[in-house]
């Protein structure tokens, strides 16, 4: 804790373009984002070819295969409410407080959770491993114009409060060492994403925003933002797996509810080179050793 709160005197100091002011009359922007088009087939990886293929097999198809589900969808009535969409107003200058807590991701069973986060630039991020396995966390600022930047690549050290030796133990242990990591986005850039060196299936995405009207979609994809301050902004929806952006321009009355409705549009065509192939292409024969890969924690389909 006191290493959080000295990373926050570091950098929360910095000349800030938004100003915390009182909103008594504050209106909410609410809404659902839908995806629309056939939901992608999730990312597959092949666990023999990475390491700790036992444990991270915690979590797989029960054929050896590690599923990434980046497009996550509800569907009602036709619709298909998309999880995990950042909604953000891009042009308020001056309103409701910043929560200046540290956002944490979390390594657990060769994931990371929250899979989309928020974060501030210049402030700090924290990454915590709950695994008995090492990671190698890589960070990247993305942009389709300017192509990526490192942003940091440190190691995550393996959490020796886990059981090592059992392969079904659970997670009621301590956290492992924070990891705590300044976000220093270039000029122009605004989204990141963590991977995890050893585990290609392991990506945990995020948006620096620069003011708190923001909110992240739940499972059905609905959204609201509250005590907005009366006026025209310009809203923004983003997918990490969309590559596009929704925008629109919303007008706020005082104490108003404004509902605007989001379409973010899927991919079309074979758009990753990981997919699921049987008979895999490397077996247990390449190991050398007989590997049971057990999905006990979640049989993914």
């Amino acid at each position: 804790m006191s290493v959080v709160v000295v990373w926050l005197s570091l950098f929360s100091a910095r000349v800030q373009a938004y100003d915390v002011v009182d909103i008594d009359n504050g209106g909410t922007i609410s809404g659902v984002v839908t995806l629309q088009g056939t939901i992608p087939t999730p990312k597959a990886f092949n666990l023999i070819t990475f390491p700790d293929p036992e444990y991270c097999g915690r979590i797989s198809n029960g054929h050896g295969w590690r599923l990434l589900y980046d497009f996550r969808v509800d569907e009602h009535s036709g619709l298909y409410g998309l999880k995990d969409v950042v909604v953000f107003l891009d042009d308020i200058e001056a309103g409701k407080p910043f929560d200046l807590s540290v956002p944490r991701v979390e390594a657990k069973d060769c994931q990371f959770t929250p899979f989309v986060t928020v974060v501030r630039d210049r402030h700090a991020v924290e990454v915590v491993n709950m695994d008995p396995v090492m990671h190698d966390i890589q960070a990247y600022e993305t942009s389709r114009q300017l192509g990526a930047r490192v942003l940091f690549n440190s190691p995550l050290p393996f959490n020796t409060h886990h059981q090592r030796d059992n392969l079904h133990a659970q997670h009621g242990h301590q956290p492992g060492r924070s990891m705590l990591e300044r976000i220093q986005l270039s000029k122009g850039r605004r989204f990141f994403v963590m991977q995890c060196g050893f585990h290609a299936y392991m990506e945990s995405w995020a948006v620096a925003v620069t003011n708190p009207y923001y909110e992240i979609t739940d499972k059905t994809g609905a959204y609201a933002i509250e005590h907005v301050p009366p006026g025209t902004y310009r809203l923004i929806a983003w997918h990490p797996s969309v590559g596009t952006l929704e925008e629109r321009t919303v007008t706020v009355e005082a104490k108003g509810l404004s509902r605007v409705n989001l379409s973010l549009p899927a991919p079309i065509g074979r758009r990753t080179a990981y997919e699921v192939m049987e008979p895999a292409r490397f077996g247990q024969e390449s190991l050398g050793r007989a590997v049971n890969i057990d999905p006990f924690v979640e049989r993914q389909r």
